[in-house]
């Protein structure tokens, strides 16, 4: 698919809409051979992929347990299949921000939530909230901290990079940003812009891609300013008309399809969800491709109507 992406990024006049599916590991888990068999059916989409209870493997991240990350940030899952969340934050004043030690790793990583959710996964919410609504030494000198992290993380994968890069942050909430557009642009689009622009000055022909989950539509031609190529943003947070009006021939977007809808729409109702996305964004140059995720809470009738439209509509002429 990167090559079909990368056309849709650069308005190529790519074949089809590039089509993304992922399932979580809590979805093999639940439905096992059951799964398979679908997933047999559409190759397309899962590379032909076959799962084995025995020898299936994926991220820490989705076992049940606590680990502690480089931070110190202790994260905890009580679901097998589906991503831990931070409930230990190291963090636990202003005072605390003066004394965190950058990590010495340097292993060149970039998880989900590398700079913004950084931010809040040190701290805890409420205290981010609070010195950012303070605006005083500490929450600049925590972003300095995590910046020069990631600078330094930058540094380490640049060589490698090859056509895209890709990157995620969850910067908006369900209905707009915690912060709002004016203290993001402050206080986090320097840091995205300086960590972009390190991949731009380095490798210019490398494309971009920045998943961010949440009401974003207002930051968008910001990202895209930072040296964004291609967003990848939720439907439902952001509300079709948004993303038509600031994106449609703009940014290139991979659309993330309505995850909250998938476990309780019908079939129909499915393909109707597609059929307006698709054709409310659909340009024959490009600048857009459709994203699936699955999670164990979707009825099996509806994965096969979610796979049957996202084929349909990925050969969309308009």
């Amino acid at each position: 698919m990167s090559s079909l992406l990368a056309q849709a990024i650069r308005y190529e006049h790519p074949a089809t809409i590039p089509v993304g599916v992922s399932a979580l590991p809590a979805v093999w888990l639940k439905y096992g051979d059951e799964f398979q068999r679908i997933a047999n059916e559409y190759p397309q989409f899962f590379n032909n992929f076959q799962y084995d209870p025995h020898t299936y493997q994926y991220a820490s991240s989705y076992h049940t347990g606590t680990f502690t990350d480089e931070w110190g940030c202790v994260w905890e899952n009580i679901q097998e299949g589906n991503e831990s969340i931070v409930k230990g934050h190291p963090v636990k004043s202003e005072e605390d921000v003066m004394t965190l030690e950058i990590p010495a790793d340097r292993s060149g990583r970039f998880p989900h939530g590398f700079m913004y959710l950084r931010l809040l996964d040190l701290c805890g919410f409420e205290l981010a909230m609070s010195m950012f609504a303070e605006e005083g030494k500490e929450i600049q000198t925590l972003i300095d901290k995590v910046l020069t992290y990631n600078c330094a993380q930058m540094d380490v994968i640049l060589p490698g990079l090859g056509e895209i890069a890709y990157f995620g942050d969850d910067l908006g909430m369900q209905r707009g940003l915690a912060i709002g557009p004016h203290r993001w642009r402050k206080y986090l689009k320097p840091c995205f812009s300086k960590l972009y622009g390190k991949i731009k000055a380095a490798k210019p022909d490398t494309l971009i891609y920045m998943h961010t989950d949440g009401c974003i539509w207002e930051i968008m031609p910001d990202l895209a300013e930072c040296g964004v190529d291609m967003i990848n943003p939720q439907i439902r947070a952001n509300g079709l008309d948004n993303l038509v009006r600031v994106c449609k021939g703009k940014i290139p977007i991979n659309l993330d399809m309505d995850r909250q809808l998938f476990p309780f729409a019908t079939p129909s109702q499915i393909h109707d969800h597609f059929a307006e996305c698709v054709e409310a964004l659909y340009l024959p140059e490009g600048g857009l491709g459709l994203n699936v995720e699955l999670n164990y809470e979707i009825p099996l009738e509806n994965i096969v109507a979610i796979l049957d439209a996202a084929e349909k509509y990925r050969h969309y002429k308009g």
